[in-house]
Formats: structure tokens, sequence, C-alpha cells
């Protein structure tokens, strides 16, 4: 069977998918509708970022089917750890659940991809450093994964970034293999037709992607940069999810200087005062985010030798928290404003 007929049957089956689950959860309440807090008008379906972790099932079951048995065993335990992080997320989705519990689960589920990156990187450690790599690793992971579900709050931003990460990523592996291409193609192919009912202006979404949708693709696109540096040696890679990293984190150090709960739904991410305080489509923000983290990676791949990919990596960094600083010093007092809006709208009601 020739790829074009694969890729446009695996195509056909996830938009097949993506439709069977709209039924679903309409029929099952599965929605999220519009709050003071949020960036959204309209009750949207939530959890469509399901075909992620259902791209990879299929992308195992036709590694079984074409005779690759032991690329399987080998993606066996990030497989579980998918299927486990994915199943919990969803859950969280449909009847949301302790935080505890949450970070329990994706922790065992990081654990389980380590399994899957075992290797001469780990194993030539002397014992009393294996520990504590593994420990940080684990720490590092969870995190980015749930810096990525905190970037999903407005339409088209996760299937946008989450482009602008695969091409590099494809690019790389085109050049010194890290990870089976047909992988990175499956997942693509996923976030296309996801894109399809998401990628679309304020208001105007059929679906989101749930925390499904967004802890499940980071933990797909986490394995493969994982890989790649393993590959590389060379974890300065981790600039693939540096324009996520630095919004997310930059917000999470501003929330705790506010002394807000830091699981209560917010907006006040740089991304969100774009889209909400000062007016910019949710499509041009989305664009605005790829684009950003598209160049900064090129830029590396074509551009910075690898001797300069650690100065890379701390000027932009630099950069890009110096442009968040500035920015929240202009804009954030408008967001200010609006909650207090909010505060006195309520009060009137009272």
């Amino acid at each position: 069977m020739s790829a074009v007929v694969t890729y446009g049957m695996l195509a056909a089956a996830l938009l097949g998918a993506e439709l069977l689950y709209f039924k679903l959860a309409e029929h099952y309440n599965i929605v999220s509708r519009p709050t003071e807090r949020g960036s959204h008008t309209g009750n949207v379906i939530r959890g469509g970022g399901v075909i992620f972790t259902f791209s990879i099932c299929l992308w195992i079951l036709e590694q079984g089917l074409t005779g690759q048995g032991g690329l399987v065993r080998e993606y066996l335990p990030f497989f579980a750890g998918l299927l486990l992080i994915a199943g919990i997320s969803f859950w969280d989705d449909v009847r949301s659940l302790p935080d505890g519990v949450r970070l329990l689960v994706q922790f065992v589920a990081m654990a389980l991809m380590l399994g899957s990156l075992r290797g001469p990187w780990l194993a030539d450690l002397a014992w009393y450093w294996q520990m504590p790599l593994v420990l940080l690793a684990l720490v590092v992971l969870v995190g980015a994964a749930n810096v990525v579900n905190f970037m999903d709050g407005i339409n088209g931003i996760t299937a946008g970034y989450a482009l602008a990460v695969l091409l590099p990523l494809g690019l790389l592996n085109a050049a010194e293999p890290f990870v089976e291409p047909s992988f990175l193609l499956f997942t693509l192919i996923s976030v296309l037709v996801f894109s399809c009912f998401n990628f679309r202006p304020k208001g105007k979404a059929k679906c989101f992607a749930g925390d499904v949708g967004s802890i499940g693709l980071a933990f797909i696109l986490l394995f493969a940069i994982a890989r790649l540096i393993i590959k590389t040696g060379d974890v300065t890679w981790l600039a693939l999810l540096l324009v996520y990293g630095v919004d997310g984190c930059c917000t999470i150090v501003h929330r705790m200087l506010l002394h807000e709960n830091l699981g209560q739904v917010h907006r006040k991410h740089a991304y969100q005062l774009l889209a909400n305080e000062l007016g910019l489509s949710h499509v041009t923000v989305s664009l605005l985010y790829a684009a950003l983290q598209l160049a900064i990676s090129l830029i590396m791949i074509y551009f910075v030798p690898v001797q300069w990919h650690w100065p890379y990596l701390v000027a932009v960094l630099l950069l890009l928290g110096a442009a968040y600083l500035l920015f929240m010093k202009k804009y954030y007092h408008l967001h200010e404003e609006y909650l207090e809006s909010v505060k006195e709208h309520h009060t009137c009601q009272k």
C-alpha cells in the first residue's frame, strides 16, 4: 500500500473518529460553557484533542500489522504512559479530579515514558547519579506537560504551536533519525484534522482540545524531543518549546507573586491579554506564537553551530523574558480593569 493511500486512510479515520466523538460529547454534555475568566463565547465541545492519542493507537496498530513487532515493544512503555495520562486527563475533562490525583498519574505516566528511553545515557552513569537524573527528568517532563496544558486557552493555539514543533522535529529527524518518521506523520495528520474544527476565529470553534488533547499531545511531543536530546546529547533542543515555556513559567511566577491559587482558572497569560484585553483575533494570536517558535527553532537548526547552542538558548530566553515583562508592564493594567469591572458587576447583581 502506498504512503499516500495509507495517510489518506489515516486522515479519513481520524476525521470519522472526531465526528463520532462530537456526537458522543453532545449526548453526554461534555462541553465548555463561557465564563468571565474564559476566552470563548457559546458552548464548545471539550476533549476534541482525543484524536491525538487515537492517532498513536493507530500507529501502534499499523506497526504491528506490518511486522514491526520489535519497534512496538520498544515503544510499549511510552504507549502505556500515553493511554494512562490521556485517560486521566479525559476523566478530568468530564469530571474534575483533585490536583494530587492528576499529578500522581502524570508522574507514573512519565516514568513509563522514561522506560522507553532507557539506554546508555542512563546505564553508563554511576548508580548514585541515576536516581537524581531520573527524578529531575520526571519533574521537567511533568512540568512541561502542564505548561502546555496551561497554554491551551484560545482557538488554534495548541494546534498551531504543535505544527511549529513538529516541523522542526521532522527536519531534524530527516537529517539524523531519532524517532520513526511515521510516528511524527501520524501525529501531524491528527493535528491537521483537529485544526479543521478548532483553528477558527473567536466564538467559531467546534471543539477544544481539552486536557486529554493538550496533555496527550504534550506527552507525544516531549517523547520525541527527549529522543532527540538523547540521540544528540544536546539538552538545548528544549528550545523547541521555548515560547510556551517562557509565557507559561513567567505567568506562574506572576500569579505566585499575586498570592493566587495556581489551580484556579485565570486569563493572565500574555496570549490571553492579546486576545481578550487587546482584542486580537484568536487566529492572529495563535499564528503569532507559532511563527515565533518556528523562527526560533529554524534559526537554531540552520544558522547556529552546535557549540553556540547554549549561548543562543540563553540569549533568546532573556529576550523573551524581557519582552514578557515589558508587555505586562504596559498592558496588564487592562486586565486589572477588567477584573474590577467583573467585581462591580457582581456587586450590582447582589
